[in-house]
C-alpha cells in the first residue's frame, strides 16, 4: 500500500486570483492603442463607447451613416506624417477601420512639427465601392456627341451663310442629314472636355482611388455649346492634400493641352467682321485677347471691328473650353479651383469664401451671366473637399504648380463671357439669354456633385 506524502506549504496548490474575462471593447481599445503607438508617442487618448450594433457589424462597403468615431489619440508623430498614415492606414486596414489625421489649427498650413501635438482619430467602417456598369456613360457620350454636332452644324450654316444664304437657311431648317458638317465643333468640344475628365480620372487611377468614367451631359436643341460639360465621380476620399492637388489639377491641365491650340487655330481659320454685325459678343480673358493680337497683329475688338466668333467651328470650341476650365478653376469649393486652394493653404480656403463670393456678385453687376454663379456658389460653394490626413502638406514641386494653376486661372478667367447684339448678321437663330446661363449653371451643378 502507497501511503500519501504529506502535505507540506510548499507542496498546497496555487491559488490565484481569476481575472475577469476581457470585453470586446477593451480588445478593440488595446488593439487601437498598439497600432496608434506604433507611429505615435500617446499623450492623451479617449476612446469612444461602441454602439450594439456595431460589434458584430460586416464590413461596411463605404462610410457609410453608421460609421463613426471610436477613438482619438493626441501626442507627437514619430516618424514623417505621409509615412506614419501609410502604415497605420494598412493596420487598421485589418480591423476594418479608417485613421484620419489633424493638426492643431495654427499649424494646419505647416509641415509636421515632431514637437508640436497632432491628433489622430479612428473611425468605423472602410471605404469599399462597387464597379459600376460603363453603358450609362457610352449612352450619354452618343447623346452627346449627337447634341455637339447639332451645334456644329449651325456654326457651320453661319460659315455658309457669308457667301449663300438659302444654302444656310437650308441646313438650319434641316440640319439631321447635314450633322457631318458639324464634326470639327464636335470633336474639339469633346476632345477638350474629355481630356478634362480623363485628366482627373488617371490622376485619381494613379493614386488608386476609385472613380468613374466620364458622364457626359447632352443639352440638344437649346444650347449653344450643345452640351452641359462632363463630370466623373469620385468615389473615395483622397488621402492628402497632395493627392487633392493632383486631382484637382490634372483636368484643367490637361484640358488646356488641347483647348490653347484649337483656339489659336480657330483664330486663325475665321475672320475679321464689324462689331455691329455680330450676333454673340464672346468676353475676353487675358489669354484670348492676348492670341486674337498675335493672330491678327492688333488689339481686337477695336471699338469697329473683332473677330467672328462663330465663323470657326474651331474657334467656338477653342473658346468654350477656356471658358468652361475658367469656370471649373474658380477656387471656391469642391470646384478644381476649390481643391486646387484648398490643398495649397488648408483651412485658410474657407475664410476666402465670402470675398470671393462677394466678388462674383459685383460681377454679376457687369454680365447678369454670372447671377445664377452667385447663387449656386451661395448654397452649393461652401463644402470642401478635406482629405483624411491634413498634417502633410504639399512638397515644393507640387506647391509651385498649384499656384501656376491659380495664376492660369487669372489669365483665362473672362469678366463677361456672353452678350447678344440687336442686329445679327445672319437670319441664324441665336439662343435667349436664359439658354446662355442654362449650360453654365448645370455645369457647375455637376461638378459640385463629383
Amino acid at each position: 500500500m502507497l501511503n500519501e506524502i504529506a502535505s507540506t506549504r510548499e507542496d498546497r496548490p496555487i491559488v490565484r486570483a481569476v481575472q475577469p474575462p476581457v470585453s470586446k471593447a477593451e480588445m478593440l481599445q488595446n488593439q487601437l492603442r498598439q497600432m496608434v503607438a506604433s507611429v505615435m508617442n500617446i499623450e492623451k487618448e479617449a476612446f469612444v463607447e461602441p454602439r450594439q450594433s456595431d460589434e458584430d457589424a460586416p464590413a461596411a462597403p463605404g462610410l457609410a451613416l453608421e460609421s463613426h468615431m471610436v477613438a482619438s489619440f493626441e501626442g507627437t508623430l514619430l516618424t514623417d506624417s505621409e509615412g506614419a498614415y501609410d502604415q497605420l492606414d494598412a493596420e487598421l486596414a485589418k480591423l476594418n477601420h479608417l485613421p484620419i489625421f489633424r493638426a492643431t489649427p495654427f499649424e494646419t498650413n505647416q509641415p509636421a512639427d515632431p514637437l508640436r501635438p497632432h491628433t489622430i482619430h479612428v473611425l468605423t467602417g472602410r471605404i469599399n465601392p462597387q464597379p459600376r456598369p460603363w453603358w450609362p456613360n457610352a449612352a450619354l457620350f452618343v447623346a452627346t456627341l449627337f447634341s455637339v454636332l447639332l451645334v456644329g452644324t449651325n456654326l457651320a450654316a453661319n460659315e455658309i451663310a457669308s457667301t449663300s444664304i438659302i444654302e444656310a437657311e437650308r441646313i438650319v431648317n434641316n440640319p439631321f442629314p447635314e450633322l457631318w458638317r458639324g464634326l470639327p465643333y464636335a470633336i474639339s468640344i469633346l476632345l477638350i472636355l474629355g481630356a478634362h475628365e480623363l485628366g482627373h480620372y488617371f490622376a485619381a487611377r494613379r493614386h488608386k482611388l476609385a472613380v468613374t468614367l466620364p458622364y457626359f451631359i447632352p443639352l440638344p436643341f437649346i444650347s449653344m455649346f450643345g452640351t452641359m460639360g462632363a463630370f466623373i465621380q469620385l468615389r473615395q476620399p483622397m488621402k492628402n492634400r497632395k493627392m487633392l492637388f493632383d486631382v484637382g489639377a490634372a483636368g484643367p491641365l490637361a484640358g488646356l493641352i488641347f483647348a490653347i491650340p484649337i483656339l489659336l487655330i480657330g483664330l486663325a481659320s475665321t475672320r475679321v467682321i464689324p462689331i455691329s454685325g455680330l450676333g454673340v459678343y464672346e468676353g475676353d480673358s487675358i489669354v484670348y485677347a492676348l492670341a486674337k493680337t498675335i493672330t491678327f497683329g492688333r488689339f481686337l475688338p477695336d471699338g469697329q471691328m473683332d473677330v467672328c466668333v462663330d465663323c470657326s467651328q474651331l474657334l467656338w470650341a477653342g473658346w468654350t473650353g477656356l471658358l468652361v476650365t475658367a469656370l471649373n478653376l474658380i477656387p471656391i469649393g469642391q470646384l478644381d479651383g476649390g481643391h486646387v486652394l484648398y490643398s495649397l493653404i488648408g483651412e485658410k480656403a474657407r475664410r476666402l469664401y465670402y470675398p470671393l463670393l462677394i466678388g462674383m456678385a459685383l460681377l454679376a453687376v457687369i454680365a447678369n451671366t454670372w447671377f445664377i454663379w452667385v447663387l449656386l456658389l451661395l448654397f452649393f460653394g461652401r463644402v470642401y473637399a478635406t482629405p483624411l490626413d491634413m498634417i502633410t502638406p504639399l512638397d515644393s514641386r507640387r506647391r509651385g504648380l498649384a499656384i501656376f494653376t491659380l495664376v492660369i486661372f487669372v489669365l483665362i478667367f473672362v469678366p463677361a463671357p456672353l452678350a447678344q447684339q440687336l442686329t445679327p448678321a445672319q437670319p441664324i437663330n441665336t439662343p435667349t439669354d436664359a439658354a446662355m446661363l442654362l449650360p453654365l449653371a448645370i455645369i457647375l451643378l455637376s461638378r459640385l456633385r463629383r
